[in-house]
């Protein structure tokens, strides 16, 4: 299996050309992220056949083997790999993912890349999450022995938003794999601890939904922003500082869409052996987590 290994702020990724149709079994791929007995990252993406021509598709696998329907820092890196590829020019170009199209541009030579992630929606049916239809908005959260008021909001994957003063690692990986598993989110849920710092600049500590704690997240950042655009909190262009770097978002004032920028850089392309494989066994209970 040949791959490419890059990052964007810190949160890495490998890719694999699969346009042959060809499967990677979640054990596969729990082995291939898993930092110790593979080669590492926060997870695969998978180059598949588009619809047109003129397209590219990429499916998203998180460390855990389950599919993810959109990834900001995935996207970047993935239009990077195009790039390298040759697969892509200057030109803007769409991708095909499970949360829907975007358009992705290389800039910089391959040192940066924009992608309008389309649509933000704080519609529950859409997110989803439980409950009548509504906009989640500063709602109130139950945890064990304490409560947190949260917003939600999706931008081709679930988002819970909580403003908070100061937040920090420590408290991303307390409450973040309790919020992610929450009985009101059907599907799970990325975690934000965002605080707005002016109103062009956002802090932000993430739990990542399949992953867990993570340098940085492209997606978490345009549903943060989103979220503080939408209840007043910040302007419609933001810097989102996470502990890997940082990203410039823009909201559309109607939410139509929202843009990131952000850097890409390229570690390694190989081959992985057959043998990284023949320890895995089927429910990946070899691989430590």
């Amino acid at each position: 299996m040949q791959f490419w290994k890059y990052h964007a702020l810190g949160n890495d990724y490998l890719v694999f050309d699969g346009c042959d149709g060809s499967v990677v079994p979640p054990p596969q791929i729990r082995r291939i992220c898993d930092r110790h007995c593979g080669l590492g990252s926060d997870g695969v993406l998978i180059h598949r056949p588009a619809q047109f021509p003129s397209m590219a598709a990429v499916q998203i696998m998180n460390p855990d083997g389950s599919e993810a329907e959109k990834s900001g820092n995935g996207l970047r890196i993935f239009s990077r790999y195009l790039w390298d590829r040759r697969l892509v020019a200057a030109e803007p170009f769409c991708v095909q993912t499970l949360g829907g199209e975007v358009t992705c541009q290389v800039l910089d030579g391959g040192g940066a890349v924009v992608v309008d992630m389309g649509r933000v929606s704080f519609r529950s049916r859409d997110i989803p999450i439980q409950g009548e239809d509504r906009e989640v908005l500063n709602e109130s959260l139950e945890l064990p022995g304490e409560q947190w008021t949260f917003s939600a909001a999706t931008v081709g994957n679930p988002h819970c938003v909580i403003v908070c003063n100061g937040p920090t690692e420590a408290l991303a990986r307390r409450l973040g794999p309790l919020i992610e598993t929450h009985p009101r989110f059907p599907q799970r849920t990325n975690v934000q601890f965002v605080q707005p710092l002016a109103r062009n600049r956002v802090r932000m500590h993430i739990w990542e939904r399949g992953v867990g704690y993570t340098l940085a997240s492209g997606s978490s950042s345009c549903a943060a922003v989103a979220v503080l655009f939408r209840l007043h909190l910040c302007d419609d262009n933001v810097e989102v500082e996470m502990p890997g770097g940082r990203l410039k978002i823009a909201v559309a004032p109607d939410f139509s869409n929202i843009r990131m920028i952000g850097p890409v850089v390229k570690i390694a392309e190989g081959v992985i052996s057959a043998e990284c494989f023949e320890e895995a066994s089927g429910d990946g209970s070899a691989s430590h987590p």
